[in-house]
Formats: C-alpha cells, sequence, structure tokens
C-alpha cells in the first residue's frame, strides 16, 4: 500500500492575515480546494501553485479566502484539512461561502492510516460532524453543519494510485478496498472504535455536510 505519497499542496501558516479582493468573474457555482495537479471540471480549482487547471491560486492557510459570501453551491477538499493549522476556522471560512443549503464534502485521512504526509497535522474519525451540531454538549464549535454522511475508505485517492502503482497491484487493492469498505461503512463508528487496525488501518473518511438552509 502506498498512501504516503500525496500532492502537496499548501504552505504553512503566514504570520500576516490577508484580505483578499473577492474574485467574481468566475462562473462556476462548484468550488474545489487544493486541487494539486487534480483539477475538477465545472468547479474553480484551487491551489496555492500555479499548475495546470488551477484556476485561483490562494495559500489556503491565510484567511479569509477570495470568494464573496454565499458563493458556491458545493465545495469539496481532499485531502486538505488534515495540512491547515486551524480547522475550526476553516470550517467557519467554508459555512460562510456556501449558500443555504449547499453541500461541502471533506475528504481526510482516518486517524488509523499507516502511512502519512510528513506534513499533517491530524487525523480525523466519525465523530468529527459532531462539534458541528448545536445540540452536542461536548463542544460545539458555533459553526452549524447538518451531517448527511460519513464514509470510510480503506483504498482512498485512486487517482493518484493510478500514477504509482503496477495496475495489478492497483486492481487488487481497488477490489479489496471495495470489501473491506462495505464492511466498515455498516457503522463508521463501531469500525474506528474496534476493528480499524485490524485491516491495516482506514485511508480516508469522508464527510458530507449541508449549510442550513
Amino acid at each position: 500500500m502506498i498512501n504516503a505519497i500525496q500532492p502537496v499542496t499548501l504552505r504553512r501558516m503566514s504570520a500576516s492575515v490577508r484580505s483578499p479582493t473577492p474574485v467574481r468573474s468566475l462562473r462556476p457555482t462548484q468550488l474545489n480546494l487544493g486541487c494539486g495537479r487534480f483539477a475538477k471540471p465545472g468547479f474553480v480549482n484551487v491551489d496555492w501553485v500555479k499548475v495546470p487547471g488551477v484556476d485561483v491560486v490562494h495559500d489556503l492557510s491565510l484567511l479569509p479566502y477570495p470568494f464573496e459570501d454565499n458563493s458556491f453551491e458545493r465545495i469539496e477538499a481532499d485531502h486538505v484539512l488534515e495540512h491547515l493549522p486551524e480547522v475550526f476556522e476553516v470550517m467557519r471560512e467554508l459555512h460562510r461561502l456556501l449558500k443555504p443549503g449547499g453541500d461541502l464534502v471533506l475528504r481526510v485521512p482516518h486517524f488509523s492510516r499507516g502511512f502519512s504526509h510528513p506534513e499533517h497535522k491530524r487525523g480525523f474519525d466519525a465523530t468529527f460532524p459532531y462539534y458541528f451540531d448545536p445540540n452536542f454538549p461536548g463542544g460545539y464549535t458555533g459553526t452549524h453543519f447538518i451531517c448527511q454522511d460519513v464514509r470510510m475508505r480503506w483504498f482512498a485517492q485512486p487517482y493518484l494510485k493510478k500514477t504509482v502503482l503496477p495496475k495489478p497491484l492497483y486492481t487488487v487493492g481497488k477490489a479489496a478496498g471495495a470489501v473491506v469498505d462495505r464492511m466498515a461503512n455498516l457503522s463508521p463508528l463501531v469500525c474506528s472504535r474496534l476493528w480499524c487496525y485490524y485491516v491495516g488501518g482506514f485511508e480516508e473518511i469522508e464527510f458530507v455536510m449541508r449549510k442550513p438552509g
């Protein structure tokens, strides 16, 4: 399994926080944060370096982001949040950018994964959405998201693995992941608590969250 290799798309926290001019000219209502070389069609693709496919260059550790309030119907961030120093502040910023009823899709490393990028600051578990639920007495952050789905993935980032794994190993890993994922997603909480390490850990956990409309 090669899951330590990831596109490095984020810089360290700057000493000062900029207030960028909002970007108004881009039409798509979907935002892809930290895209690296894996830009998504139909999205505004953001990264801190200008590589092919990047529409907006911005260091995601610097808030606010250069977009107006309620700009997007969907925001995706694939393996980005674990690099950033202030997760709850970033979540507040994403809430600002989403339209009411908009969806936020976060894919981040599960805490059990066996390999990790050296700049990762944290792993995540299935309880992460609790902190955005006003009814959670254990530490509501003041930013309200409604959790729609939580899914764990044993064989994550296939678009990246295709570039580093031999085809036979990629095919076997993908097939094995489908079987393990089916069992894990019967209850991500039980998997995280009891047996995730029995299969060598899970590379990814995905949260689908919605800004109240």
